[in-house]
């Protein structure tokens, strides 16, 4: 047959990806081993699940296998496996290019060539790339399953822009990856330390790691055998971790295992494994991470992947939604059935109750350790907040079943609490109410700054009422499903009319009645620009603010969603007015209409800045502010 050869350019980004690769991530090196074993293991996890359907894909190279070996004479490490393999147009579409959105976010990360830490390996799905850490040149040899001898596929690169692709004979389907290693790696040469390195990392994978045993000395007088098959050993545990006894089980080897299922460098902040027994069985094997994976947010809705689902050991597929709902999307784990149907597809699972039983299973396993984390350990709990708590809060709005679960995880800033940090859980709100208050108090804005200095709070402070302060983007959003907790009424400060004792009442009856022709006034003088002007009994310091009604958006979130491009209907606010503050007593007082137009659209104006919302036009509001300021 003739052979193809051609040599092409990476493509721009994976381009740069390789250069910083290869420059920038020299601390832990030996990383790079834990990557290309995982790759082999998912290729030997896809070809047992192609089998099921194609038993011949199994034809030939037996058991599935992955060998590590060592050439100190070539200064070679070879890692190959007998998995599924690759097509000429896998390698281009897997090797050759990287159809990523965390590949912009990791040149960005690495902008400027600064000294990164070997996390990003992990964290940016960089992981077969890691090679060119060790290796100044790597040659991937690899057949599809499915595919003749002929049709073996050979890619070599040095990792400087550019590699070629042959067309060659391999008798046995899988992949091997050769590393021509540099100079000064000869540490990787030395089979205790590849040894030491698959026990470390890899010691959980489920199939078997072998490695060329040692050779006994050969006997006094006797040559050493020349170019001797190697004889293989077994260097893994190879047996699955999640079906051990968690008596047999360290933390270590959690933590190990973790690591390289999530390929995340970072220990996990917590963990859970079960096992339940019945007409159904299966095992759960669930992590929290204790730093969020990079595409949580980028494509990650879409495309999640992280618990793996297998069937009597048999992986199925990298779940999504068929296991944990969005807002757990940064669950780790893996979860192992008994009695699923192996054919599966993917619209059967999403309707099938034994997927649906342990769906919610996984649910609750989760929650149980998010909230045992936040009992035993609050310095942990606060890492584990900050990086997810906003993701947690979509569950609010996603699951209806365990809303008030959910609700008691969250932590918010108060005005009670220590200032900007989110520490604040309902429970601890609940329990500070005085007798007589059956409502949860909170204020929403763009920022803490805001949400503290609103001047609908100053009524609250005045009567020593707590107010929680939520100041998330996603807040609002999530509180149109948060209406009540633990029997309490959920209530913005800035929405409705605040409730009044009859003392209270009678004294904003009297203050509204003097104060009745400034109303009409400021009315007048501001027109359309306001639904309505009333006397305020949210306000003690501050001249004026907005009001909402119950159901009205408020003004951060409106500007947010313009920004995004939605549409959003305009509304007239309603304005509250203090009559006691020297501004408004100005306004009353004021002959001249110009100067109290001027007065009274700063105040409206005032009030929209404080709340969140844009000015309509800023350089009018500049103009009327030099007018006022200049006495003119």
């Amino acid at each position: 047959m003739t052979t193809t050869t051609e040599t092409r350019t990476f493509e721009a980004e994976v381009a740069q990806v390789l250069h910083l690769v290869t420059h920038s991530l020299y601390s832990h090196k030996e990383i790079f081993l834990r990557e290309l074993i995982s790759n082999a293991s998912d290729a030997c996890d896809k070809l047992r699940f192609e089998s099921i359907a194609h038993p011949d894909l199994l034809a030939g190279a037996g058991e599935l296998h992955i060998d590590v070996s060592w050439d100190k004479a070539a200064r070679t490490v070879t890692i190959r496996d007998t998995g599924i393999g690759m097509s000429r147009d896998d390698v281009i579409a897997n090797i050759g290019t990287i159809a990523s959105s965390g590949t912009r976010r990791f040149l960005e990360a690495m902008s400027g060539e600064q000294k990164a830490d070997a996390r990003l390996i992990g964290q940016f799905g960089v992981g077969f790339y890691s090679a060119f850490v060790v290796a100044d040149r790597v040659t991937v040899l690899t057949r599809h399953a499915a595919a003749a001898p002929e049709a073996g596929v050979k890619w070599e690169s040095d990792g400087r822009g550019e590699y070629s692709l042959e067309d060659v004979t391999l008798p046995e389907r899988g992949t091997t990856v050769i590393l021509h290693l540099k100079a000064d790696e000869d540490e990787f040469l030395d089979g205790w330390k590849l040894r030491s390195l698959v026990r470390k990392y890899s010691d959980h994978v489920a199939f078997p790691i072998r490695m060329p045993k040692d050779a006994p000395a050969p006997a006094e007088g006797e040559d050493a055998p020349v170019d001797a098959a190697p004889e293989w050993e077994t260097a893994n545990d190879a047996s699955a971790l999640w079906t051990k006894s968690k008596s047999d089980i360290s933390d270590a080897d959690y933590q190990n295992f973790y690591k390289a299922l999530g390929h995340d460098f970072n220990d996990a902040a917590a963990w859970t494994h079960n096992r339940v027994e019945g007409s159904q069985s299966f095992t759960t094997l669930l992590y929290l991470p204790s730093q969020p994976p990079f595409d949580l947010m980028m494509g990650g809705r879409d495309e999640r992947k992280g618990l793996k689902l297998y069937i009597k050991r048999v992986f199925v597929m990298d779940a999504a939604e068929e296991l944990l709902p969005n807002y757990l999307r940064f669950v780790r784990g893996v979860v192992d059935a008994d009695d699923l149907p192996l054919n599966v597809s993917r619209e059967i699972l999403q309707q099938n109750r034994q997927l649906d039983r342990i769906k919610g299973a996984c649910v609750k396993r989760v929650l149980d350790m998010i909230e045992k984390l936040a009992r035993d350990d609050a310095d942990k709990f606060a890492a584990f907040y900050k990086a997810f708590g906003n993701t947690l809060k979509e569950g609010i709005v996603e699951d209806a079943t365990n809303r008030e679960r959910i609700a008691k995880i969250l932590r918010f800033a108060s005005t009670k609490g220590d200032g900007a940090a989110q520490t604040v859980s309902l429970d601890d709100y609940v329990g500070r109410m005085p007798v007589g208050q059956d409502t949860i108090w909170y204020i929403t804005a763009d920022g803490y700054k805001a949400a503290a200095g609103s001047p609908q709070l100053e009524a609250f402070r005045a009567k020593d009422i707590e107010v929680l302060l939520m100041f998330d983007r996603i807040d609002e959003w999530m509180l149109g499903s948060l209406h009540a907790y633990a029997g309490k009424s959920m209530k913005n400060v800035a929405k409705g009319e605040l409730p009044l004792d009859e003392a209270d009442k009678a004294k904003q009856a009297e203050a509204a009645t003097a104060a009745a022709p400034l109303v009409e006034k400021i009315k007048r003088l501001l027109g359309e620009r306001v639904g309505d002007v009333r006397v305020s009994a949210r306000l003690t310091d501050s001249p004026s603010c907005l009001a909402l009604a119950d159901y009205e958006m408020a003004p951060h979130l409106a500007r947010l969603l313009r920004e995004a491009g939605q549409a959003v209907p305009d509304s007239a606010p309603t304005l509250e007015i203090n009559p006691q503050h020297a501004l408004l007593m100005r306004i009353a007082g004021e002959t001249d209409d110009a100067k109290a137009t001027d007065l009274a659209t700063l105040l409206l104006e005032q009030a929209e800045i404080a709340a969140g919302a844009p000015l309509p036009d800023p350089a009018a509001f500049v103009q009327r502010m030099n007018r006022v300021l200049l006495g003119s």
